[in-house]
């Protein structure tokens, strides 16, 4: 059973865990995720688009990402969730933690605090393996496509992330 530990409002860990999914948090807790964007030197990001199947979001566009597991730190559980969905490993780059930013959803039990990181890394698209169940594709893409997804509505967390992909020219 996957689980997460709980934190405080300055995103220290409390002592105690939940299970993944089960929304108990109470105001004033969250638990951690992480996002990873990959961009190749060429300035192309890496994005893949949603499976059909998934509840939220099905079709959309997004970045690597998922739960920071209990007693896991966020930049093991960012290459971790990299490796996992796209088969790169990003553990021979650069630290590549950008910012946190979090969410608040009083009365759900899902407030949650989202680590984003940026990690650069020279890959041909022969070394890609995606996890199948997660993701149907995929797609390198200039700043501007993104940012033409995120206006279609159809790109995740853009509006939390934006300046993740800003890139000095």
């Amino acid at each position: 059973m996957e689980m997460w530990d709980i934190y405080d409002s300055r995103k220290q860990r409390t002592g105690r865990t939940m299970k993944r999914n089960d929304w108990c948090l109470k105001d004033g807790e969250y638990h951690l995720t992480v996002l990873g964007v990959i961009m190749r030197p060429d300035k192309k990001f890496l994005i893949t688009k949603r499976v059909m199947t998934k509840a939220w979001a099905p079709g959309w566009w997004e970045v690597s990402g998922g739960a920071v597991m209990a007693g896991e730190e966020s930049r093991d559980a960012v290459i971790r969730e990299v490796r996992e969905e796209t088969g790169l490993d990003v553990s021979g780059c650069e630290d590549g933690y950008l910012f946190t930013y979090h969410r608040e959803n009083p009365g759900e039990g899902d407030n949650y605090f989202v680590d984003v990181y940026r990690f650069v890394l020279d890959f041909e698209e022969g070394d890609l393996h995606l996890q199948e169940e997660e993701t149907a594709g995929y797609m390198l893409a200039e700043k501007s496509k993104i940012e033409e997804l995120a206006q279609e509505g159809i790109f995740l967390h853009y509006d939390s992330i934006q300046q993740a992909f800003e890139v000095a020219e």
